[in-house]
């Protein structure tokens, strides 16, 4: 079965002032794998590079705004800082980038190939962005380690300090590897984790994702002016200009750089729920075909595999329902899932038609059973039509007969009409659609027992009474007159005038098995 998937992120537009951003990280829908991983590489090169640059600036920003002890930094050792500092960045970006590349060469391998991926393989995929922060935050502690040892000689407060921009620098470089990474990895993670979920992880959940959030757009910029004031009482006195100026520097960053992670955290936890609440009003609209991709292993890709599961599961039920119903009948079914199953049966009235395949024994002899089978089914298919599109439904095949029921297990208005206009139409279908077989029709009206017959381990819905005992002698009857069809009289005339017009009358007779006699009727001749 194909199913159809439904991604928040692919098949809404963004209405955004990022919404043509998150459309060149998605993609298109239609993108073969090896693009949607050519541009998650191409998108995460960038955007590392991108996030060092960011935690040097903000590196660069702290030195500058937080004062330096009075008169104990020459500028030959300001100078030496800068030189090591940008040395260091220029060396540990291209190790960074080259690391992340070997990571991605497994990735597209692993995208790449049609078969299901392993756990192993998952879990690549899925620890992907907290493996390729290790490697910066790594790279960013060899370098704050470094850059201490240096100044350490020169004065403990002054190592400190640069020790405590470059973890900011570093913090905020992690976080947005991160989160950027994880957003950029999503396509190829729902790619790995449609054969299976893994359990327990350990990864970041939603609560771990907004405290990132927080920590880069609020927590950095507020340790920035706590280190600050602190500078400012331990380190050197600060203006009140240079205060100002370092707040609105610091007050700007956490508006701007706030607001984009804010709001990418915000989508991280939306798209899935929105591609979950598109998935439920296809549900609701009867389409079952629905699968919703699951974009990691946290709360939110827990959610969306549950839909899937769910939706897996209501799929199966409405296969049984479908099988349970072609089995007994729709109304069989659908009245025995809404009230339940008794052994046992109730009165009701009902029109019954019986039809039954003239010369059956000399058919099976003479033919292959492979094509005696086709028959049957072509034969049967042609009653079961004429048969559903009057309200009624077969009850039973009997070999090459069949029993069909008009107002059980539900009540059905014009009961006798319909089975009248039915044995009418299905004699006429079959004389031009099956012209080499030939079958009787009987049709009979009356109270009969309806229920479920049989035992607790094994019952079936099915109807029992003079009706069906005279429709199969009339049946029997009718296999030796001209238009193979033959009504009860009483039937007739319980039908609609229009219907009752379209038959005539003839002369009674005493059914076997049958100690009344039964009025005869035929339909009338087209003129």
């Amino acid at each position: 079965m194909e199913l159809e998937e439904v991604d928040a992120a692919a098949v809404r537009p963004r209405r955004s002032l990022f919404g043509p951003l998150w459309r060149l990280f998605d993609g298109r829908p239609e993108d073969s794998r090896s693009q949607i991983v050519r541009r998650a590489r191409l998108l995460v090169t960038v955007t590392t590079g991108l996030a060092n640059l960011v935690g040097a600036l903000v590196v660069l920003l702290f030195t500058v705004i937080v004062p330096n002890p009075d008169g104990l930094v020459s500028d030959r050792l300001r100078l030496i800082n800068f030189v090591v500092f940008g040395a260091y960045v220029i060396l540990a970006v291209p190790v960074g980038l080259m690391l992340g590349e070997r990571f991605f060469r497994r990735v597209r391998r692993l995208v790449e190939t049609d078969r299901a991926p392993d756990k192993r393989e998952r879990l690549l995929l899925l620890y992907g962005p907290l493996r390729l922060m290790a490697v910066h935050l790594t790279l960013w502690g060899i370098g704050t380690v470094g850059w201490v040892v240096i100044n350490a000689p020169f004065h403990g407060l002054l190592a400190v300090k640069l020790g405590l921009t470059s973890l900011l620098g570093g913090l905020t470089t992690c976080t947005v590897v991160y989160l950027l990474t994880e957003r950029l990895l999503r396509r190829a993670v729902t790619t790995a984790l449609r054969t299976g979920m893994p359990q327990h992880t350990g990864l970041p959940g939603v609560v771990a994702r907004s405290v990132l959030a927080w920590a880069l757009g609020t927590a950095v910029p507020i340790l920035g002016l706590i280190v600050l004031a602190v500078g400012s009482f331990l380190i050197a006195r600060v203006t009140v200009r240079d205060f100002a100026l370092a707040v609105l520097a610091l007050g700007g960053i956490a508006l701007v750089v706030g607001l984009g992670v804010t709001y990418g955290a915000a989508r991280a936890i939306a798209d899935p729920v929105e591609s979950v609440r598109l998935g439920l009003a296809k549900v609701e609209r009867g389409d079952l075909d629905v699968e919703v991709p699951v974009y990691d292993a946290s709360e939110v890709g827990l959610l969306q595999a549950g839909f899937n599961h769910m939706a897996s599961g209501l799929r199966e039920h409405a296969r049984l329902q479908d099988l349970f119903g072609r089995q007994v009948g729709e109304d069989v079914a659908r009245v025995a899932l809404e009230r339940g199953i008794d052994l046992g049966g109730e009165l009701r009235e009902v029109a019954v038609i019986f039809v039954d395949i003239v010369g059956s024994t000399r058919l099976a002899a003479d033919r292959p059973p492979t094509e005696v089978v086709k028959l049957l089914n072509d034969f049967f298919a042609v009653v079961v039509e004429v048969i559903g599109r009057h309200g009624g439904w077969i009850n039973k095949f009997e070999g090459d007969a069949a029993l069909a029921i008009f107002g059980a297990p539900l009540d059905l208005d014009g009961a006798e009409t319909r089975a009248l206009a039915a044995a009418r139409e299905l004699a006429e279908r079959l004389r031009a659609e099956m012209p080499g077989v030939e079958a009787g029709v009987g049709v009979s009206a009356g109270e009969a027992v309806a229920g479920h017959i049989g035992a607790e381990e094994r019952f079936e819905y099915t109807v029992i009474g003079d009706p069906v005992n005279e429709a199969a002698r009339l049946t029997d009857l009718a296999k030796s007159t001209a238009g193979r069809v033959l009504a009860a009289g009483a039937v007739v005339e319980s039908a609609d005038p229009d219907e009752a017009a379209r038959w005539w009358l003839g002369e009674e007779v005493t059914l076997r098995g049958r100690a009344a006699a039964t009025r005869l009727a035929e339909p009338r001749k087209e003129a």
